[in-house]
């Protein structure tokens, strides 16, 4: 039997490899079963193929993934999303995983949220497969307490002392962020301002604020959180820093801006979660790491709160200035069914 063939999907091929995914996977996915979250990650440009890669051997698939660009146009670095092979096939599946980046012509492929037992899986082709590292400030407690926070040790309790020179400035719209262009930044993947649009003025639920930074006039970073407020949590308000693009050396610049931001959103914490940008930048910009079996409980899983720690992991075929946060690839979404 021939060998089987690894290719990019092709136009008008999306439902047969949707079909195949939902035959093969061990959960029906929203991610391509909902229509608005399929044509937001995966439908492509209209008439276009989708963004999906296939194993195939005399005309059946064998093996699919779905990507998701940082970019727009080809060679664009870009997020697995999606990858399951047909039972006894596991093989091939890996075969199409180390093909994708030649296929998309992408230097840099990562994926956010794999599981923690197929990290071996990556590690085999070589790739680097980790924790995603967590980070977090408090802000107060109300009259009662922590409502969701559980910061453990008193002493640890305290924020960090921030300083910091630099301001947040709202970006009001995708008009005003084209007028204001890119910064510079060591970090891959490259996000283009197509992928800033699309994924934050146009995601199909949550609302996100996307902040400049700039000194004298030029642009030095863009920075993105979500408010989760108090009437979603039904408690407190909690602030997320979900990207970040531009040099380390700014967000140590902001600390006093986050925690303006901390205080003026009324949230009881602000974390993130970054692989790429070392500790230390992030204590000096304001925020611990939780590390595990510390005891601080910095709640992930908000509507409706579970008080609990969420572990992530994630994989990258070329780790150098790789940078992931919470938002890259198909996470901070809601948890649909």
């Amino acid at each position: 039997m021939s060998e089987p063939v690894l290719r990019l999907a092709r136009p008008g091929e999306g439902p047969a490899i949707v079909d195949f995914i939902n035959a093969h996977f061990d959960m029906r996915l929203p991610l391509i079963n909902r229509p608005e979250l399929y044509d937001f990650y995966f439908a492509g440009q209209a008439g276009g193929a989708p963004h999906f890669a296939v194993a195939e051997q005399a005309g059946r698939y064998l093996s699919a993934a779905g990507y998701i660009p940082a970019a727009r146009g080809p060679g664009a670095d870009a997020w697995v999303s999606i990858w399951v092979a047909a039972k006894g096939h596991n093989g091939v599946g890996l075969q199409l995983m180390d093909a994708l980046p030649g296929l998309l012509g992408a230097r840099v492929l990562a994926c956010n949220n794999i599981r923690a037992n197929t990290c071996v899986l990556y590690e085999f082709l070589g790739w680097t497969a980790r924790r995603l590292p967590h980070y977090y400030r408090l802000g107060r407690p109300g009259p009662s307490g922590w409502a969701l926070a559980m910061p453990g040790d008193a002493a640890e309790t305290a924020p960090l002392p921030v300083g910091g020179d630099l301001a947040l400035e709202p970006v009001a719209d995708e008009t005003a962020l084209a007028a204001l262009g890119l910064p510079e930044t060591p970090h891959t993947p490259r996000k283009d301002l197509w992928y800033l649009t699309q994924r934050y003025f146009r995601f199909p639920y949550f609302r996100y604020d996307l902040w400049a930074v700039r000194e004298g006039g030029r642009l030095l970073a863009y920075l993105v959180t979500r408010t989760v407020t108090a009437a979603e949590t039904g408690c407190v308000p909690v602030l997320r820093l979900v990207d970040f693009l531009g040099p380390d050396a700014v967000l140590p610049r902001l600390g006093a801006a986050l925690d303006a931001l901390l205080r003026q959103t009324g949230a009881e914490y602000l974390d993130c979660y970054n692989a790429g940008i070392p500790a230390e930048i992030w204590r000096a910009a304001g925020l611990r790491e939780r590390l595990p079996g510390d005891g601080v409980i910095i709640p992930n899983y908000l509507t409706p709160p579970l008080r609990d720690n969420t572990e992530y992991y994630y994989f990258t075929n070329r780790p150098e200035n790789f940078v992931l946060f919470k938002a890259d690839g198909d996470q901070d979404r809601p948890n649909l069914g």
